[in-house]
């Protein structure tokens, strides 16, 4: 109700400003408990999830705000993308809202304070048992090894993190897509897990949705033989489908709800490709219960969102957690578990 008053004010400003005063509010927010486990709760790479919806990476990418996101809702709660020296991202406009097609297009760039501020926050939430966040992890634009950027920040982020997000897969870095490519991604992962040394914060994989079936096959093949905890299908798309906002020329990655569809049939595909056994994150065009259901039941375990809090509100994670649970009784469920992949 209160974001229905207050959302035509904050679309009147450009949306990196409405999404700076989002994050002032939360962080001026009294805080509030984490959710606790329920008849959502799923167990994923050895995390207990108390519900399986979590706010993506790119909402929090400093770090400032995981326990208000918590607060609100989510199972967990993703940061980032960090990198290891502070970035400015590229060249403002960079961020539109796509209102008529519900969705965003963005090209941040990585934009970031840097490692080190974050791993101050992040070291204060030490011991606190306050919910699963994961870190999500990137390369600096102009590094000369980015490879060796994601040691760094493995060997920093390892011990604070419920588990690691390496994120390849952003349009929006020249070149870091390439990543992917089998051998760079072996020589990528082999790096991290080794960087990662005692500790046990499992590490997840962020793909593009813009795959070949070769390059998903191969990317599936990596995954399981390093062991990894999970998949992150998918990120932002850099392809178009029709679309009716005037800023649909723009270029960098574009989420919401026409990414949906594509989104869901790359889980299909990793699904598939990794014989289940692998468990799935689902992202990209996720904005109710429905949504996120669908997704559970084509082979996610866990789900995240991002856009649609910017159309939804803040209220928005609880309408989703609470619509799971009248779906999986509607179908007959006694757990998330039994649901994933049972379409």
């Amino acid at each position: 109700m209160i974001f229905g008053i207050l959302r035509p004010g904050l679309f009147a400003l450009d949306p990196e400003t409405a999404h700076a005063l989002t994050l002032t509010a939360l962080k001026c927010s009294p805080r509030t408990a984490p959710p606790a486990a329920g008849p959502l709760a799923v167990t994923v790479a050895g995390l207990h999830f108390p519900n399986p919806l979590g706010m993506a990476a790119g909402f929090d990418k400093d770090a400032e705000v995981p326990d208000a996101l918590l607060g609100l809702g989510f199972g967990f709660a993703e940061v980032g993308s960090i990198t290891p020296l502070p970035q400015a991202g590229n060249p403002k406009p960079r961020l539109f809202r796509l209102v008529e097609d519900r969705a965003v297009i963005n090209r941040m760039g990585f934009n970031n304070r840097g490692s080190h501020r974050a791993q101050a926050r992040l070291e204060r939430r030490v011991g606190r048992n306050a919910g699963i966040v994961g870190i999500n992890i990137g390369a600096n634009k102009d590094s000369p090894d980015r490879t060796a950027d994601y040691a760094v920040m493995t060997r920093m982020m390892a011990p604070l993190a419920s588990y690691l997000a390496v994120n390849i897969s952003s349009p929006n870095t020249p070149g870091l897509r390439a990543l992917q490519d089998e051998g760079a991604l072996a020589a990528l992962l082999d790096a991290v897990i080794e960087a990662r040394g005692s500790s046990t914060a499992p590490i997840f994989l962020k793909v593009a949705p813009d795959l070949q079936p070769a390059d998903i096959d191969a990317i599936a093949r990596i995954a399981l033989d390093r062991n990894l905890g999970a998949l992150i299908v998918s990120n932002t798309t850099i392809s178009r489908p029709p679309l009716k906002s005037p800023h649909a020329g723009e270029t960098g990655g574009l989420s919401g709800a026409p990414l949906r569809d594509l989104a869901q049939q790359r889980l299909r595909d990793f699904r598939s490709a990794t014989g289940g056994v692998i468990p799935l994150v689902g992202v990209g065009g996720i904005a109710s219960a429905e949504d996120a259901w669908a997704r559970i039941r084509a082979g996610a375990s866990l789900v995240q969102l991002y856009t649609a809090m910017v159309y939804g509100g803040p209220g928005l994670p609880r309408r989703i957690t609470r619509g799971l649970e009248r779906l999986m009784q509607r179908d007959g469920f006694s757990s998330i578990a039994e649901a994933i992949g049972s379409e």
